[in-house]
């Protein structure tokens, strides 16, 4: 893999991480002014850092809206609501649209459809709440620099994120990056540094498409369940063994590949699930992690016995590269 660039090279700033802080807070004062700005919020650490900074820069010129696309893991919609809208005190609002972008999504099967068709979508929500709200010029996004290097590869695009490929051309925003030239683990420091949770900082990664990238293929309601299930499941045993830490990244997989089994003496053609959990610290390359035996034996039994329709789990022990971390 290649030496990433210096922090220096990307921005133009000598100093060290905590001090850009400052640099970054006064670029989106200095970009924005006295106009009110939008901030698309998911509850990941990339858009909360990039909801604290715009904020210390501007205060309540800041709207923070959370888009529930119903491809959000278990328990997310209510987490985000808590943290931002009671704990930070934060202009926040709360928009539905489950139904909205499951009917957009209905019957595309290709990944790069998928995640073109939730970046459109996105801003779409987004402008709507907009027009709502009054006159709002920006929209604040947590595009960090692996997501730009990946949608616009002079190799070839690998896969568009949401927030950069997936864009619509037309929209009515001026966009708001703050941390758009930095690594991940370079965005956690900053966070660390704006005194954000040390558990918000330290969550591990989710992509902007959410589950719709970990089902392979068409999604159906039922699909993101037995994910959203699964996943739930892994996390909750990865945390009981203490792993939680340890581990850059865990998540399930619906590959939409069935097999043949045995549920108490009858024959079951079910969904297999796949595991997956990487070590990393930028996301521009990964090693697997060495799971113990039993934590994944016990996993397997579990959502093989609490998620309905599944009847078989596999462990993904492929690096990256050549695999990318998400499947889609």
């Amino acid at each position: 893999m290649e030496e990433r660039e210096s922090l220096e090279k990307r921005t133009g700033f000598a100093g060290s991480i905590t001090e850009y802080v400052d640099v970054m807070v006064e670029q989106v004062r200095q970009q924005v002014g006295d106009k009110r700005v939008l901030c698309a919020l998911s509850g990941g650490v990339d858009s909360s850092v990039c909801a604290a900074i715009v904020h210390k820069a501007v205060g309540d010129q800041l709207v923070c809206v959370f888009v529930d696309h119903g491809l959000m893991r278990a328990g997310e919609p209510e987490m985000v609501d808590q943290l931002f809208g009671d704990h930070f005190g934060m202009n926040l609002i709360s928009v539905d649209a489950v139904d909205r972008f499951l009917g957009k999504l209905d019957g595309v099967d290709d990944p790069e459809r998928k995640r073109k068709i939730i970046g459109e979508e996105f801003i779409r929500v987004f402008e709507e709440e907009a027009r709502s709200l009054g006159q709002i010029d920006y929209l604040v996004q947590g595009t960090i620099y692996p997501d730009i290097i990946e949608s616009d590869s002079d190799k070839g695009v690998v896969k568009s994120h949401h927030n950069v490929g997936g864009l619509p051309e037309d929209f009515d925003f001026e966009l708001v990056e703050p941390v758009k030239y930095l690594f991940k683990d370079e965005v956690r420091a900053v966070g660390e540094a704006l005194g954000l949770p040390h558990e918000l900082v330290w969550r591990q990664p989710f992509p902007g498409p959410g589950l719709a990238v970990r089902v392979v293929g068409a999604l159906t309601p039922d699909k993101v369940r037995m994910v959203r299930e699964s996943d739930a499941i892994f996390r909750a045993e990865v945390a009981a063994a203490g792993l939680e830490g340890e581990v850059w990244q865990y998540f399930t997989v619906l590959p939409g590949t069935r097999s043949v089994g045995v549920t108490d003496g009858y024959r079951t053609y079910g969904q297999a699930i796949v595991l997956r959990a990487v070590l990393s610290s930028d996301a521009m390359s990964a090693g697997v992690a060495e799971l113990p035996w039993s934590l994944l034996n016990k996993v397997t039994l579990r959502i093989c016995a609490e998620v309905e329709g599944v009847n078989r789990v596999m462990y993904d022990t492929t690096p990256k590269p050549p695999g990318t971390i998400e499947w889609e």
